[in-house]
């Protein structure tokens, strides 16, 4: 065989070998539990965690409104509205010293603040980014965390190209300065979420780590077969993203636990496909002990 023929045919076949390999091995033993929001006096050290998981808290939520009886947009100048009471800069150091494979982010935006819709309200990018950069970089020093998540669900402006730039700068600038060691975006199946959402994701989908997608938001009738369907959809539009699945604790909507849940995971691992199980969220499950939480453990180290 010509040399060079030989090296592109060798070439060729390592990398069918390598792709073959990397769509088999996709899986992951990520875990994540957002905390915080619901204000149900739950700790980090109420939450278990399986020790052979990569294990991610993440505080709900950071949000750029003011703090007051009627609250305001502060153009990317973020507050803390989780509990800071069980949830506090110590805490945080002491769940990480007992417990290694343990990651501690926020997130932020969220779908409300006292009741009133969070709006995504920015003065312009070049001032969003700057505000958001410098309260975040606040409190992510102050609580030692790890990485961000997005979770804007309402937008004041219909110009995708706005949020895009100011979450995708947001993103780049905590990376690019040490900041954060990870990124996370949290969309749902609607309209406007996704316009804005895959708007950033094909300008800035390099830096983002993780999708968060609320499989959670689709109806409680969601079959298995509907679920995956519904997974294929969004692994697909987010290409080449860790698409993560999930379900609500509450059990109020989505394809719950009982209904099939972990049965769509085995089948999604068996395909390489599980990149990690989130839960929407920790306030909720304290009450019931935490049993589906254990069981999406078991699920990704098994």
């Amino acid at each position: 065989m010509n040399p060079s023929k030989f090296l592109v045919a060798s070439l060729a076949f390592q990398t069918l070998i390598i792709t073959s390999s990397s769509t088999k091995t996709g899986n992951s033993n990520l875990f994540r539990e957002y905390i915080g929001a619901m204000f149900k006096n739950v700790r980090f050290t109420d939450v278990p965690i399986n020790p052979d998981v990569d294990f991610h808290f993440i505080l709900a939520f950071a949000i750029d409104y003011t703090t007051g009886s009627l609250p305001l947009p502060t153009n990317g100048a973020f507050n803390i509205f989780w509990d800071e009471r069980n949830l506090s800069p110590s805490d945080v150091s002491l769940i990480r010293a007992k417990h290694p494979n343990v990651r501690v982010g926020l997130s932020i935006g969220g779908d409300s603040v006292k009741g009133l819709d969070a709006n995504f309200t920015p003065s312009s990018v070049t001032s969003w980014v700057r505000n958001a950069v410098s309260s975040l970089t606040k409190i992510i020093k102050e609580y030692d965390l790890d990485g961000i998540d997005i979770d804007y669900e309402h937008f004041s402006t219909n110009d995708t190209k706005i949020f895009a730039d100011c979450i995708g700068g947001l993103i780049k600038k905590l990376k690019g300065n040490g900041i954060i060691k990870f990124a996370s975006i949290a969309p749902f199946d609607n309209d406007e979420v996704q316009r804005n959402y895959l708007a950033l994701w094909r300008r800035y989908g390099h830096f983002i780590d993780y999708v968060n997608f609320q499989f959670y938001a689709y109806d409680k009738s969601t079959t298995v077969a509907q679920f995956l369907s519904c997974f294929d959809k969004q692994r697909r539009s987010y290409k080449g993203g860790k698409v993560l699945t999930s379900f609500n604790s509450d059990n109020s909507r989505g394809l719950i636990p009982e209904n099939g849940f972990f049965k769509a995971c085995s089948v999604l691992k068996s395909k390489g496909e599980l990149h990690g199980i989130f839960v929407w969220c920790a306030d909720d499950s304290k009450e019931a002990g935490f049993p589906y939480e254990k069981q999406s453990q078991e699920l990704l180290t098994n």
